[in-house]
């Protein structure tokens, strides 16, 4: 989010509160929310918010609403994409119990077949609630390794147990290795590149740095540009820009530049001006030990930051910086448990 609509988001807030307005709040009603730069279907992609969270409506156009994401993230999507919820209709959907889907592509069905009739699709990272049996010991709903879930809207289907984690219990379960972070980035090796992509459908790259670690239990920053400013840094040796040029200097100075890095290290890419911090972050990649990276680049691939090498990445030379999250507990990584729009808290 640019300083500018920091501003302007706070501004809005001042204003809301100075006439007495409670905040709206809503809930992203589809697997994968298009959340675009301005009202409009032809304006560009800027991130996608899953199923199940919880945003803060904060414009209205039409049919459009601005809302700002967890993240924080300001952007434009349809009504159609949000449950608009009262303040006791959200703290009884916070305090519900949930499962988190856990395959790269599921459904909600409106019975236990996936023949039957499909209510919604669901991806990586979706949010639904559990459905309980009646009766005085009300349970989970479960028939023939299928789930009963409730979706935002209020409307019950079934997906395939197996695509599903009770939520509590698997958010307290995750932890940042390097071992679980390298794991999840090459699941989604071969997925599309998609501007503003930040689901298991289509990700740019820092949607798929974001996903992987919100996959394993931690809130990032959505952009390259927020990510920089947070982990631990880890020295680069170089302060100027290099040319991409063949022979053994370019390829010891990359060797230099890279020999601090760790497995699970971000990686950032920006222009010749970036080092004179007049130029901007342009990509981000995770580092997987050996010179190479995984990252989304055209598709979600694996490449060698080392010239010479087979996958070499052509545009290695930009590397600029490095940051650490593996065993970081500072500002701009937050457990999901421990994230208010996640967990039973004041929004």
């Amino acid at each position: 989010m640019t300083r500018r609509i920091f501003i302007l988001l706070a501004a809005v807030t001042i204003a809301t509160a100075a006439a007495g307005q409670t905040r709206r709040m809503g809930v992203t009603a589809l697997s994968e929310n298009m959340m675009r730069a301005m009202p409009d279907y032809e304006s560009a992609l800027e991130t996608q918010s899953l199923m199940g969270t919880v945003v803060e409506i904060v414009g209205e156009q039409g049919y459009w609403r601005q809302v700002v994401t967890p993240e924080p993230y300001t952007a434009w999507c349809t009504d159609l994409g949000l449950v608009e919820m009262s303040q006791k209709d959200l703290d009884q959907y916070m305090a519900a119990p949930k499962y988190i889907c856990t395959a790269h592509h599921s459904g909600v069905y409106a019975s236990q077949s996936r023949q039957a009739a499909r209510l919604s699709d669901l991806s990586m990272g979706c949010l639904v609630r559990v459905a309980y049996t009646a009766g005085k010991n009300p349970k989970p709903s479960v028939k023939s390794k299928w789930a009963e879930v409730v979706l935002p809207d209020g409307r019950k289907g079934w997906t395939p147990l197996e695509d599903l984690a009770e939520f509590e219990k698997w958010a307290s379960r995750q932890s940042l290795t390097q071992d679980h972070i390298i794991s999840t980035a090459t699941q989604f090796e071969g997925t599309p590149y998609l501007w503003g992509g930040a689901s298991s459908k289509g990700l740019d790259c820092s949607g798929l740095v974001r996903l992987t670690f919100f996959m394993n239990g931690y809130l990032l920053p959505r952009n390259a540009s927020q990510q920089i400013n947070y982990g631990r840094e880890i020295v680069m040796e170089a302060n100027h820009a290099i040319t991409p040029e063949k022979g053994d200097a370019f390829r010891d100075e990359m060797t230099r530049r890279i020999k601090h890095l760790q497995k699970g290290d971000l990686v950032f890419f920006g222009t010749p001006d970036t080092f004179l911090k007049k130029g901007k972050i342009t990509h981000v990649g995770l580092y997987i030990g050996d010179g190479k990276i995984i990252h989304a680049s055209h598709k979600v691939r694996i490449n060698s930051l080392i010239p010479g090498e087979a996958d070499y990445y052509e545009n290695s030379h930009k590397l600029v910086a490095a940051r650490r999250f593996i065993s970081y507990q500072g500002k701009g990584l937050i457990p999901i448990l421990q994230s208010p729009a996640y967990c039973d808290g004041n929004l």
